[in-house]
């Protein structure tokens, strides 16, 4: 499936807590579909990069300008008529109505997974700014998305070609019935 054949969707948004996989999955996912790939954090300030490397969670103050950037990187390749695939926290319900802004063709994959995996994860990865402490407060902040959000909800416990795969075959289907 590539971007010519699948026009039902411009934007995905891989969402997740941190070390659920987001960016290796939108990577896998722009691979196999031809479309962008963009990561979220890249629209940090500074300031919030700073905060969270030092172990101190971000508020809802902290996220919005950061979340309208992102919105604002997804609105762009829209009217260039490109598909995105943006990973991004988007832990929030209130977080994914700015990004996906009412558009029909922008659909969230929550990339769901226990405590344990991800804290696992999260004690393997080096030279990220999210360190393992902050893993509370994410899930704590997580909402997990209400099925009129029409998600696409997936396990991490398993390949990222398998999770891709998942992912890719719910596209399809949705792209029918939607």
């Amino acid at each position: 499936m590539s971007a010519d054949q699948d026009s039902a969707f411009c934007a995905l948004i891989v969402m997740g807590v941190s070390g659920s996989g987001k960016s290796t999955i939108a990577n896998a996912l722009g691979q196999r579909l031809g479309w962008i790939v963009s990561d979220a954090d890249q629209f940090h300030p500074a300031s919030n990069i700073e905060k969270m490397r030092t172990g101190i969670a971000l508020t809802d103050n902290d996220r919005w300008s950061w979340l309208h950037a992102v919105a604002a990187e997804i609105e762009r390749k829209r009217a260039s008529g490109a598909s995105i695939i943006m990973a991004c926290s988007a832990l929030k319900r209130a977080y994914r109505d700015i990004l996906v802004q009412g558009h029909r063709d922008t659909r969230i994959v929550y990339l769901r997974g226990n405590k344990d995996l991800i804290a696992a994860r999260l004690k393997a990865r080096f030279a990220h700014f999210m360190p393992p402490g902050l893993l509370e407060s994410q899930l704590d902040t997580l909402e997990e998305p209400a099925t009129d959000e029409r998600p696409i909800v997936v396990d991490i416990d398993t390949t990222v070609d398998d999770i891709t795969d998942q992912i890719v075959t719910m596209l399809k289907l949705n792209q029918k019935i939607s």
